[in-house]
């Protein structure tokens, strides 16, 4: 018992010491600051970037005489300024034509992008860097430069008040999104490539059932990329939309702000509705694919040959 009791002594200083050190590193005082100043510099900015959309919801439920008022919480909350939306212009007409545009614009810039980036970071051919760098230049020209030879050309296959120029341009690819995804194939092992040759695969193959398959972060970001560019774009529509059935939702909106009296009066509440139903879809596309859309800007260009 007597050995006991001095080994027991002999422990507790140092047991004490220990537990003395764990409390002053979870109660370190400048640590704590620090972490305090740090999360309540980000809930203010958090604030201060959401406070717009959330503004835009609380006009979007209030009478048109309060839209600007300075309460954020409409009483009473006006459900049915959404349905009059609806009834009073032809949003669902116009979120259609947004929906066909944005999924087609995506996917075609998403596969072609990826075909013409794989065989510059595959193939070696002559002059292969001299040929890149022209395709990156291109980024260079405003799209001021090629929009009258854009509407000519569509205007001349007889496509002007279509659909169709909206999305068919991104059949031949954009030189960032070129880029961006040869950057990713650059970082993948050739062995993997040589192996599925022996295999007997032709170069499609290895495009669909090896590169993309890895580089599936990368595609889901220029995926997004595209989605959002198509989903806003007002300028390709105000040149080649005549048709007020045709009309995305950005162009509707300006119809809707050009000539803003519905029925005799100017219905801001209603421009605030259209502003939602535009954003809302980019913040929950965002949110599904947030886990590759930030792999895959993490990993950008970190690898390449």
């Amino acid at each position: 018992m007597a050995t006991e009791t001095r080994a027991e002594r002999a422990l507790t200083p140092g047991l004490e010491r220990t537990a003395t050190a764990t409390r002053r590193e979870r109660f370190e005082p400048r640590k704590f600051l620090t972490n305090a100043g740090f999360i309540a510099l980000l809930i203010f900015f958090t604030v201060l970037f959401i406070y717009p959309f959330i503004w835009l919801v609380s006009a979007s439920l209030k009478p048109g005489a309060e839209v600007f008022s300075r309460e954020l919480i409409p009483d009473p909350i006006q459900w049915n300024n959404y349905s009059r939306l609806f009834e009073l212009s032809k949003m669902g007409a116009w979120t259609v034509n947004s929906v066909i545009v944005t999924f087609l614009a995506a996917t075609t810039v998403t596969i072609t992008s990826a075909l013409v980036a794989f065989a510059f970071a595959y193939f070696r051919f002559p002059y292969r860097n001299v040929v890149f760098g022209i395709v990156l230049a291109s980024m260079m020209l405003p799209g001021a430069v090629t929009m009258i030879p854009n509407f000519l050309i569509w205007n001349a296959l007889g496509w002007v008040n279509t659909l169709t120029p909206l999305w068919a341009a991104n059949l031949f690819a954009s030189p960032f999104y070129i880029f961006l995804l040869r950057q990713f194939f650059l970082g993948l092992p050739r062995e993997l490539f040589d192996a599925a040759r022996v295999d007997g695969a032709s170069y499609l193959r290895m495009w669909w059932s090896v590169a993309l398959p890895l580089t599936r972060a990368a595609l889901i970001v220029v995926f997004v990329f595209e989605l959002k560019a198509a989903w806003t774009d007002l300028v390709k529509p105000l040149i080649f939309l005549r048709d007020i059935n045709l009309f995305t939702l950005p162009l509707g909106l300006k119809s809707i702000i050009d000539n803003p009296s519905i029925g005799g009066e100017r219905h801001f509440e209603l421009l605030a509705v259209g502003g939602v139903i535009v954003t809302v879809p980019m913040i929950l596309i965002f949110f599904l694919g947030q886990r590759y859309f930030l792999e895959g800007i993490a990993t950008t260009g970190s690898t390449g040959r």
